[in-house]
């Protein structure tokens, strides 16, 4: 997981660095048709996201037993490698695709950026259902923070990225 977390993250870190120093001034780009109302939301979404993943990847990593972990009765702690990478491996794709989208308009290139967008947060919803099934919980005040963090991480990627912003980009 911890491989996972550097190379996926320094991915999506790394694409988004080169995004905006290659594209200066293109940030209207990326917002696309969101409306100003909306995007004070959005921001709060992204950090609040960003909190809440530091906090479900601290339990994760820190306080979970990785050999003890069971999700339901089927998965193990693997299946949070696997969900971790359903996130952040796409989630390096969005700003390169959206740049070039805007750049280059195509049906292809729009369908890309809507599945990636789809694998990301659905790779977060699947994070925090196998987080509602985890065995065990302990300690609990870590499990609670990774719950909240979890549904904060949910809100932004499976609904404001992957449901609206889509619906606004194209007006």
């Amino acid at each position: 997981m911890l491989g996972i977390n550097i190379l996926g993250g320094a991915a999506v870190l790394g694409s988004y660095a080169l995004g905006i120093s290659s594209h200066p001034n293109a940030a209207e780009a990326l917002w696309g048709g969101m409306t100003l109302v909306i995007r004070p939301l959005y921001t709060a979404g992204m950090l609040n996201a960003t909190l809440g993943y530091f906090a479900f990847t601290y339990f994760l990593l820190f306080r979970l037993d990785p050999i003890e972990a069971r999700v339901g009765r089927r998965f193990g702690f693997g299946l949070f490698n696997l969900l971790y990478a359903a996130i952040l491996f796409p989630s390096a794709l969005w700003m390169p695709l959206t740049f070039e989208l805007h750049a280059h308009p195509s049906s292809i290139l729009w369908g890309a950026i809507r599945l990636d967008l789809a694998i990301v947060g659905l790779g977060s919803l699947g994070l925090l259902i196998s987080l509602l099934k985890l065995q065990p919980r302990q300690p609990t005040w870590a499990y609670g923070l990774a719950i909240a963090g979890s549904l904060g991480f949910c809100l932004q990627t499976a609904l404001l990225d992957a449901l609206i912003w889509p619906v606004y980009y194209w007006l």
